[in-house]
């Protein structure tokens, strides 16, 4: 029998999981986002087989609040489109339906079965990566192709059940993250999952289960071969999600920090470390509880405080050279960032956002002399911010804390909104004459 036959087969042995009934379990459709029922509902009245999946469920049995609901079925992307007329299809490697309703977005996958059920064999590369992702099958097949245990939980809109067929709710109950299947195969198909293993212990509070923690040591470095631009993805729902603090944490307890910030992770054993990781550690948990309150957080911002060190040193270099601090500081951060994005792809919006606060520490030191000026610049109050870290660090910085202070108190000229229209438009004016460094 050959290696396919025998995959076939396996395919055959139907696990029978465990129905929760709708009495047993919290979930409610009242927790349901509406157009998330919308979708659901009108699948299961086209005859099809409709389930909410994934995050939104163990959300709402930890008792949290979804942020996404997503959807599977045994629909086919085609037949999706044909039931929806604000459905567009995506997607090449994960073939998947998103249903527009104003901003909101539902995303709506087709069961999926194991590349090796296909006699193609064209899901994956020769080192076991999956490259392509469109082989369907039923829920029964689904449930093998996701990730963690606590991921894999199916509610069922047709009788209210949660359907387990690999004890996530058990696991859920005692604060574990598991993988599903051979952590080394998981790991080997995906590397990003290594990641995420990091992202759900330090967002769920969960313990890392052993055989799924071994082996990410003899598997990170995979990690170096995923696209930057989905390395970028995932470190902004790594820092981005109000436990930050504690995700770096463990990215350097596993020795995966120097994946996502290479530069800075190599300064982090060096004669700074200490100052380094501090500095790190208070900008995380001042993000953490703006994201905990419910404010906003920029990706520009966490990139400034990244790579701040290797600037800072860099700069210095070219300082030595007799280059002033503002020349420095530009072609410092230009250097850095050039050496970051071949690692992580980072959008231009949010590099150009930290050359500028790394750019302003140095005008900040001007005081009295164009400070009208430096009020004025868009990204004032992010640099201002900035600055108010590193003087946490450095009491040699609190004299231009207190002045930048009482400048922004200065009454005819800050908190109005005439200085926020005159600040706009003289940057615009400088940025296109470019009379000067920025």
């Amino acid at each position: 029998m050959t290696d396919l036959e025998k995959s076939k087969n396996i395919r055959r042995l139907k696990i029978t999981p465990t129905v929760i009934p709708r009495s047993q379990h919290i979930i409610s459709r009242t927790k349901i986002n509406d157009n998330a029922l919308k979708v659901l509902y009108r699948l299961k009245n086209a005859k099809y087989k409709a389930y909410l999946v994934g995050g939104a469920v163990r959300d709402i049995l930890l008792g949290k609040r979804p942020k996404d609901f997503d959807v599977v079925t045994d629909a086919r992307p085609e037949q999706i489109r044909e039931l929806f007329r604000n459905c567009r299809l995506i997607g090449r490697r994960f073939r998947l339906a998103h249903i527009q309703f104003g901003k909101e977005i539902i995303e709506v996958s087709t069961f999926r079965a194991p590349h090796h059920i296909s006699d193609k064999n064209e899901g994956q590369a020769k080192d076991g990566r999956i490259i392509r992702d469109n082989v369907y099958g039923d829920i029964d097949d689904d449930v093998w192709r996701r990730d963690f245990t606590i991921n894999s939980l199916f509610y069922n809109i047709e009788d209210f059940s949660v359907v387990d067929y690999v004890g996530g709710i058990k696991d859920l109950e005692i604060g574990q993250l598991r993988l599903i299947g051979d952590p080394a195969k998981r790991y080997t198909e995906d590397p990003v999952r290594i990641l995420r293993a990091i992202r759900f212990a330090s967002k769920l509070n969960l313990k890392i289960h052993p055989d799924t923690e071994k082996p990410i040591k003899d598997y990170s470095h995979l990690l170096e071969n995923i696209p930057s631009a989905r390395l970028y993805e995932e470190i902004i729902k790594l820092f981005l999600n109000g436990h930050a603090a504690v995700t770096f944490t463990l990215l350097r307890a596993h020795k995966l920090f120097r994946y996502l910030f290479p530069q800075m992770d190599q300064l982090l054993n060096g004669p700074r470390e200490k100052y380094s990781y501090e500095f790190i550690m208070r900008a995380l948990n001042n993000t953490d509880q703006r994201m905990n309150k419910g404010d906003s957080a920029t990706p520009g911002f966490l990139l400034a405080v990244m790579l701040w060190e290797p600037v800072r040193i860099l700069s210095n270099e070219y300082i030595s050279n007799n280059l002033s601090e503002i020349k420095a500081a530009k072609l410092a951060g230009d250097a850095i960032v050039s050496k970051q994005i071949s690692s992580t792809s980072i959008p231009r919006r949010y590099t150009h956002m930290a050359r500028d606060i790394w750019t302003l520490q140095a005008r900040l030191k001007r005081t009295k002399k164009k400070s009208l000026r430096v009020l004025m610049h868009p990204k004032f109050r992010a640099a201002y911010d900035f600055l108010l870290l590193r003087a946490q660090s450095d009491e040699h910085l609190e004299p231009l804390v207190d002045y930048w202070t009482k400048e922004q108190l200065n009454e005819p000229l800050v908190g109005k909104k005439k200085l926020r229209n005159r600040r706009n438009s003289s940057y615009r004016q400088i940025r296109n004459s470019r009379k000067e460094d920025l």
